[in-house]
């Protein structure tokens, strides 16, 4: 693996950042949209300076690609924090009732005075917030329910601030995805890389494929087993770029002269993980307790 960190902050994420400062004024409540993969690498280490003391709810979004188990720590850790967080997929719509009556426990104290001055009528606003292909737009049509925003699986769709209304009293305004600008560690950037956030275009693809492999030997080796169909202990000696030239061969990913051929493996492997038929997997491990 390179020694460098990945890094990626393009010109326009400097913008969408000066536009969230300018924009908080016009919104109540900033929905903060992480991946329930990588619940902390995805959590822009900025966001309480960025959102200037709004209120703020955390939504742990594509948990039905992330383990189970793993969400529900991951939900624990952030609430013992203080955050209002909940778990969310927006393709499917699991958990996403629970936003709304959240939201509205978060501003009650708005919403009273606001009736007591007649106001009953008038809409929230939110900021949705989060790193590239995170589910933003996803989001917004499931709270739309239909489509509003464009949608794909990959990074940079939303190019612009928007904002969208929904028949629940709620108006968003979908900012386009933003990262910060320096990764302190090769983990979050691995990461981000590995979930999509980041493009595939920029990094060594054949490297990340490898660091994948690292990951889920350590965490899920008996997934990594099923998919590749191979036995636990055939790879207790290898290193990881020899697993990752191992499941090559097992998918007979071969050049000729019997090669591996390294790229269609890296975009297999990483194409199967961010499509979950690896299994449901959270990379993040729980930071230590203090």
């Amino acid at each position: 693996m390179p020694t460098d960190i990945i890094q990626w902050f393009p010109g326009h994420m400097a913008k969408t950042r000066r536009l969230m400062k300018e924009n908080l004024k016009n919104v109540d409540v900033v929905i903060e949209l992480l991946d329930a993969r990588i619940p902390q690498s995805s959590r822009n280490p900025e966001i309480e300076k960025l959102t200037e003391g709004k209120p703020l709810v955390t939504l742990l979004n594509k948990t039905m690609l992330a383990d189970p188990e793993a969400t529900e720590r991951w939900i624990a850790y952030y609430k013992k924090k203080g955050n209002l967080c909940l778990a969310v997929d927006c393709v499917s719509g699991k958990g996403m009732d629970k936003l709304m009556p959240a939201i509205r426990a978060l501003l009650a104290d708005k919403l009273e005075r606001y009736s007591q001055k007649g106001m009953t009528g008038r809409k929230l606003r939110a900021m949705v917030v989060g790193i590239p292909n995170v589910g933003k737009s996803s989001l917004i049509n499931r709270l739309c329910g239909n489509k509003k925003a464009k949608v794909e699986n990959r990074p940079g769709v939303t190019l612009a601030p928007q904002w969208v209304s929904t028949p629940m009293g709620l108006d968003l305004m979908d900012m386009p995805g933003v990262l910060w600008p320096r990764f302190d560690d090769r983990e979050t950037g691995e990461n981000l890389a590995i979930t999509g956030a980041i493009k595939d275009d920029v990094v060594e693809i054949e490297a990340l494929a490898i660091a994948l492999c690292k990951k889920l030997r350590f965490r899920y080796p008996a997934l990594l087993a099923a998919r590749y169909k191979f036995e636990p202990e055939q790879i207790t000696d290898v290193t990881d770029a020899e697993l990752f030239a191992f499941i090559g061969k097992k998918r007979g990913f071969l050049i000729s002269g019997g090669e591996i051929d390294e790229e269609r493996t890296a975009n297999t492997l990483l194409d199967e993980f961010r499509a979950a038929k690896i299994g449901r997997i959270t990379l993040d491990a729980l930071p230590k307790e203090d």
